[in-house]
């Protein structure tokens, strides 16, 4: 059994809208094991993150990077990271803001060099956006062109939000895609051993 968790932190509710979906397409895969945890909890005891084969981190954009909670939880793994606990672990990420860019890349660049500063194997977004094929905008899968990791949009207002399909699409396509990296690079790996 592969065991993935999914970190996040969100504000208004976004941020765990996708992650909830990221859930659903990675509990798709078969012989996989999906925890849906929030960031604040991991800070207090950075240690459960060592019963975990991979990652999915998720933060909100808040002025071109990750969330203050986010940042507190990489930064507690502070001690992970001197013994490099983590080496060899897939992670991935993604993120939220109100506009199509909003500055989304400097968010999930801030989650890929922490996932290389502890040696973990980062897994993107590897998705052609449908548009290009037909496929109406708001429903096409990654129709805000991200290959770094999974990027969303939501409106201004938590209010009754509503969020574009094919971001919907994209969040449960990216977590089936994760588990099965993580599957098949654990197979790799046993055939080898």
């Amino acid at each position: 059994m592969k065991k993935i968790a999914v970190i996040f932190h969100s504000g208004q509710g976004n941020t765990a809208h996708f992650a909830r979906h990221i859930v659903i397409g990675a509990q798709s895969v078969s012989d996989t094991e999906v925890s849906l945890i929030k960031a604040e909890t991991v800070t207090s005891n950075p240690d459960q993150l060592l019963d975990f084969d991979g990652f999915v981190l998720g933060s909100p954009t808040y002025l071109g990077g990750v969330s203050g909670p986010f940042k507190s939880f990489m930064d507690s793994t502070g001690r992970l990271w001197r013994t490099q606990q983590l080496k060899g672990k897939l992670a991935c990420g993604f993120t939220v803001s109100a506009l199509p860019s909003g500055d989304k890349q400097s968010t999930l660049l801030s989650m890929f060099t922490f996932s290389m500063q502890h040696g973990m194997i980062w897994v993107g977004n590897p998705f052609l956006p449908e548009q290009q094929n037909g496929v109406p905008y708001d429903q096409a899968l990654n129709r805000l062109g991200s290959w770094t990791g999974m990027m969303a949009q939501a409106g201004h207002s938590a209010t009754g939000q509503t969020y574009a399909p094919g971001d919907v699409r994209t969040a449960e396509a990216f977590g089936q895609n994760f588990a099965s990296v993580l599957a098949r690079m654990t197979e790799q790996v046993e055939e080898v051993l």
